[in-house]
């Protein structure tokens, strides 16, 4: 991922928001993506935290602004906010914690409701190192994503499998579609470009790397 432009000169800007139970692993997920960090002693996040990473797609530098939306019940009011706005979404499970995948469906209730309908969605299960306390299998999340029309990975924000895909795909299909839309509109997609409510994008059409459903599970 050569050729980057200074922090404040990019092409594109996209919010993207981590959602999931307290605890799946969120924060982490963002500290390895944008800084290739992990902090075992990581506690709860408080309200909101966001980091940014810009990288470059088909020659263009794409900046997404990532939210770290804390999993706890009594935080739900002051994170919906922050929906507003986001094109793409990692909704996060912990391979480990039925109810964390259980849940999966209400928060995905949640983001609908707060954003466009055509938001790119990754579903996550993430902590896949865990391989010997697993309590969902790799078919329960696939089949999960593909009745939901989600991508999906297992990740480890541990060791960093599948991490950076993970991220990357999700930024390069929402620039996909808004880029299509420029050609199809015969004009430059702003930065802030979003698909407009009720329209039906296909994205499965865009000629993704990684397939919709088992992309990357190891």
């Amino acid at each position: 991922m050569a050729g980057y432009k200074p922090e404040d000169d990019y092409d594109y800007l996209f919010k993207l928001v981590l959602i999931g139970d307290s605890g799946v692993g969120k924060s982490n997920l963002l500290s390895r993506f944008t800084r290739n960090e992990f902090n075992l002693e990581s506690k709860s996040t408080i309200g909101v935290e966001f980091a940014t990473k810009s990288l470059n797609i088909d020659g263009k530098v794409i900046k997404a602004q990532i939210w770290d939306t804390a999993g706890q019940e009594r935080y739900r009011a002051i994170t919906s906010a922050y929906y507003r706005g986001a094109v793409g979404a990692l909704l996060v499970y912990d391979v480990t914690r039925h109810a964390t995948y259980e849940n999966a469906a209400r928060w995905l209730k949640e983001l609908r409701d707060h954003t466009d309908p055509n938001i790119v969605v990754m579903l996550i299960g993430n902590k896949s190192d865990l391989r010997h306390l697993v309590a969902v299998s790799i078919e329960d999340g696939k089949s999960f994503a593909e009745r939901e029309s989600l991508y999906f990975m297992e990740t480890s924000a541990l060791d960093a499998t599948n991490v950076e895909n993970a991220f990357i795909e999700v930024l390069t299909q929402i620039y996909r579609i808004v880029s299509k839309r420029a050609v199809e509109t015969g004009g430059d997609a702003a930065a802030s470009s979003v698909p407009s409510r009720g329209e039906t994008i296909n994205v499965k059409d865009e000629g993704s790397v990684l397939k919709r459903i088992g992309c990357c599970s190891n």
